[in-house]
Order: C-alpha cells, then sequence, then structure tokens
C-alpha cells in the first residue's frame, strides 16, 4: 500500500473543521464533535485513503449541519473539486429545514451505489465511526437501559438499525475502490454487534428498503 502523505493542507482542513463545528457535541454525548470527524478522517487513512479524501472526511458534515451549499462553494474554492465531490456525496439533504428523517435515509440509501468511488469511501468511514461509537455506548450500558438509548436518534431504534442494515447492504454492492472492501469488513463487524446489543429483529432492520 502505498503511504499517504499529508500536507499543511490537511492542518487547514483540521482548522476550517473546528471553526465549524467546534461548539457542537456528538450526539447524546460530551464528547466533541470533532472526535467523530477526526475518527472518520482516520479512518479513511487507516484504510488508504488519500490526503483530499481525508480532508472529506474532516469536513464531510460541513454542508449539511453548518451552512449548506454556500459552505459547499467554500470548500471547492479553498480545497477543490474531489474534496466538494466528497462533501456533496456524504449530503443527504441541503434543505432547511431538512426533509422528514426517512425520506431523507431513504433517498441517500438509493443513491449510494452510484456515487464514484472516492465518495463511497468516506461515506463508509463515517459510518464505520458512528456505528463504533453506537455499539461502545451499548455496551457500557445494562440490557435493561438499552432501549432508551435508542430516544437520541432521529430514527429511534427500529430506524437507525434499518439505516445501518440498509447502508451496509448498499455498500456490498458497490466495491469500486481499491480499500473498499476492507472497510466495508469492519463496518459489517460493528453493525452485527450493534443488532446483536440492540437484540434487533424484523424485516425493517435487515436493510430492506420500506
Amino acid at each position: 500500500m502505498e503511504r499517504t502523505r499529508l500536507t499543511p493542507r490537511f492542518g487547514q482542513a483540521m482548522s476550517y473543521a473546528l471553526f465549524l463545528h467546534g461548539g457542537q457535541e456528538r450526539k447524546g454525548s460530551r464528547a466533541p464533535y470533532m472526535a467523530h470527524l477526526l475518527g472518520t478522517a482516520g479512518t479513511v487513512l487507516h484504510f488508504g485513503g488519500s490526503e483530499d479524501e481525508a480532508i472529506g472526511g474532516l469536513l464531510h458534515d460541513a454542508a449539511e449541519d453548518q451552512g449548506g451549499r454556500p459552505i459547499l462553494h467554500a470548500i471547492r474554492d479553498e480545497f477543490g473539486d474531489r474534496v466538494a465531490e466528497i462533501v456533496e456525496g456524504c449530503t443527504d439533504t441541503f434543505e432547511d429545514p431538512k426533509p422528514p428523517w426517512w425520506e431523507r435515509k431513504r433517498a441517500y440509501v438509493a443513491e449510494l451505489p452510484a456515487k464514484p468511488a472516492h465518495v463511497l469511501l468516506v461515506s463508509a468511514a463515517d459510518k464505520l465511526d458512528n456505528s463504533r461509537a453506537i455499539v461502545a455506548d451499548l455496551r457500557s450500558l445494562s440490557p435493561a437501559s438499552r432501549d432508551g438509548y435508542w430516544a437520541r436518534f432521529s430514527g429511534e431504534r427500529t430506524g437507525t438499525l434499518w439505516y445501518y442494515a440498509a447502508l451496509l447492504e448498499a455498500y456490498r454492492g458497490a466495491r469500486r475502490h481499491p480499500y473498499i472492501s476492507g472497510v466495508v469488513a469492519a463496518f459489517a463487524e460493528a453493525v452485527a454487534s450493534m443488532k446483536e446489543l440492540a437484540g434487533s429483529h424484523g424485516h425493517l432492520e435487515s436493510g430492506e428498503i420500506p
């Protein structure tokens, strides 16, 4: 595997991500949201991604959560077309207010197989970092208290489990990046652990799009 060399652009992207997201916390926790962005970028690099893909990992939520298309245009001007394409490809809506959760997630899953390889890698790294955080949270709770955990998510238990299973099926059908198999395999392990800890059953949790 060819070594990825990081340049000052990566540091600039970290500073920009901190500027945009520095006041945010990870959903349902006191952890800075930067932990997720750095985790996504680190996962991209771990699986052999390029500097542009790692920068995309740092900025993948910027347009969706911090200003829409004007932020996307600023990212394109500062970091180039490839990074902007990654950010756009990881964004499930530019609308404010956002459309209903189920509508957005069904559309995002349906569009995934057609996305370019560099977008798929960052998207899968994002979801891998999120799923590992969910698994860690569930493991920290007693079985009796896990049902209440899901209230922090817009899709609650049923929607969240369906979404991650559906994402996994979409990634499995779109392995067009030389390193995508590794991140998808890791994601599959995290999704399996999530479902086991949640005690999941039923067709909505199988990945079938309702």
